[in-house]
């Protein structure tokens, strides 16, 4: 018996552990006739999340976490209900970014999610650390519950639209949130270099894989624009966006360029005051979803 129908036990079961079929007499059971299972974690009764958004990269270093805060950011601006749940267990920077270092706390039902100055909700391993750099020693399965237990555990106030902050790759973390969560679609962040079109590729066909809808592509570091003369270089290289596009049928959402104004405010937790509009056709592709 797989882990996966253990947990969705059906009503009636006669094997107390679960652990065979043979001899249950439990009709429709998903177990017994291959029917798909649904492994969804169900939200906390207090919470309400109308849209799930997961932001992935299929390598580490593209600057993931912060589209993933910008576009919260953008969304907050607009009068929606915002929520990060930060699941880069490992490499969490969405506290950092927001300037948000207190730790959560909880009442007798639930944790309760951290805000920011503009009222974005956010959950991440850093909030719940005594202290920020201590390294998160776990293995696979114990951070896939964690994940889990940020959808199940956490009070989310009316969020209209959340943000998932994934880990980079396809990896034990990304197939928890694609079985866990009701995600409505992804946003991939890629970077101007010789490999663009394979990680793509991986993080496209996992997509596919789980049956989750790809937005479309944002491109990171994507040229630098000289303040003097505003000729534009390209200092990773210049862009496959467009053609590994067409190649898997996607989008093309946004070129970020390099600022040193942007690494400035993300560092000093200041990302809310920012104001670029080179995310405003993600912005228009999430609202259609």
């Amino acid at each position: 018996m797989s882990e996966e129908n253990m947990n969705n036990k059906p009503e009636g079961c006669s094997e107390p552990e679960h652990e065979s079929c043979s001899s249950c007499g439990v009709q429709g059971c998903p177990s017994r006739n291959g029917a798909p299972v649904d492994l969804r974690a169900k939200l906390n009764e207090r919470s309400s999340v109308k849209k799930v958004i997961a932001v992935v990269s299929g390598k580490g270093g593209v600057g993931k976490s912060f589209v993933t805060s910008y576009l919260a950011v953008l969304f907050q601006k607009m009068g929606k209900r915002t929520a990060i749940l930060d699941a880069d267990i490992t490499g969490p920077s969405i506290p950092k970014t927001f300037g948000v270092t207190r730790l959560a706390e909880a009442d007798d039902t639930a944790i309760i999610p951290l805000k920011s100055a503009t009222g974005i909700q956010m959950i991440s391993v850093n909030n719940l650390l005594p202290v920020e750099d201590t390294p998160v020693l776990w293995r696979g399965p114990v951070i896939g519950g964690t994940v889990k237990q940020f959808w199940t555990d956490v009070f989310w106030d009316d969020v209209d639209y959340m943000f998932v902050d994934m880990p980079p790759g396809t990896g034990d973390v990304a197939l928890t949130v694609f079985q866990s969560l009701p995600v409505d679609g992804i946003i991939v962040v890629t970077s101007p270099q010789d490999l663009v079109s394979m990680i793509v590729g991986k993080a496209v066909n996992m997509a596919k894989a789980m049956d989750v809808p790809v937005i479309g592509l944002v491109e990171n570091y994507s040229y630098f624009k000289c303040p003097d003369c505003g000729k534009e270089h390209h200092i990773f290289g210049d862009s496959q966006v467009e053609e590994v596009a067409e190649k898997y049928g996607l989008k093309v959402l946004a070129k970020l360029p390099i600022e040193s104004d942007v690494a400035e405010a993300v560092d000093s937790g200041a990302i809310e005051m920012l104001d670029r509009d080179y995310l405003d056709g993600a912005v228009r592709e999430i609202l259609s979803v």
